[in-house]
């Protein structure tokens, strides 16, 4: 295994965290979970340490959406209600708006199902959703072409770790096409590997504002 195999394992394979000789079987599946809860733990608080910059980079990181995806009317671009000192996105979604650009939030209807997405404007009526986030409170699902997903870390291979309910590689698995797929989030979620499991489905795009912007190989 060579360095690079090591931080950028496939699911299924051993990996090495950072500096930690340790190696985490990635089929133990309760020792990977154990290891997940406490990194994300980790994560939110260096999130919160840099709460500061995360207006300007949410800002850098719109832009660099917009070149990239150069939406046009009718585009369907699913973002998210922040929560936990995540990235807001709540003033870019009213210029896309105005750009006739569709914008969607995902929403919960059953726990441990997939998310569907609801078309959100301004005049929207929103209601408290699963962990009261705001979601669309009416509406028929609408299936994205691009979906914005929050970051609590990343790793090489694109991987995503998230709050650990699963919600999101349910959701991306259950579409009847694939959307592209965007993470974003501070420069600090990058770590070596969130040791991915088999059901785990990695990011095309990953933007972490200042111009970083890291694709996903062999797509």
């Amino acid at each position: 295994m060579t360095s690079k195999d090591k931080q950028n394992p496939k699911p299924g394979e051993y990996a090495l965290q950072g500096d930690d000789a340790s190696r985490i079987d990635p089929t133990d599946k309760a020792a990977v979970k154990r290891w997940q809860k406490d990194e994300r733990k980790r994560l939110l608080r260096a999130r919160m340490h840099v709460r500061k910059e995360l207006p300007r980079l949410a800002e850098e990181i719109a832009a660099e959406i917009t070149r990239l995806i150069n939406p046009q009317p009718g585009l369907i671009v699913s973002l998210y209600w922040p929560m936990r000192g995540e990235l807001d996105f709540c003033d870019w979604m009213h210029t896309l708006v105005a750009q006739q650009v569709r914008v969607a939030l995902p929403v919960v209807v059953e726990k441990a199902h997939p998310m569907i997405f609801r078309e959100w404007t301004p005049e929207a009526r929103m209601e408290p959703g699963i962990w009261n986030i705001p979601v669309p409170a009416e509406g028929e699902a609408i299936t994205p072409d691009v979906v914005i997903s929050p970051l609590v870390g990343f790793d090489a291979g694109c991987y995503r770790l998230g709050y650990g309910g699963g919600y999101f590689d349910r959701t991306l698995a259950s579409l009847p096409s694939k959307p592209t797929v965007i993470g974003v989030g501070p420069p600090l979620c990058e770590i070596p590997s969130i040791y991915p499991q088999p059901h785990d489905i990695p990011m095309d795009i990953i933007i972490t504002g200042a111009g970083r912007v890291k694709l996903r190989q062999n797509q």
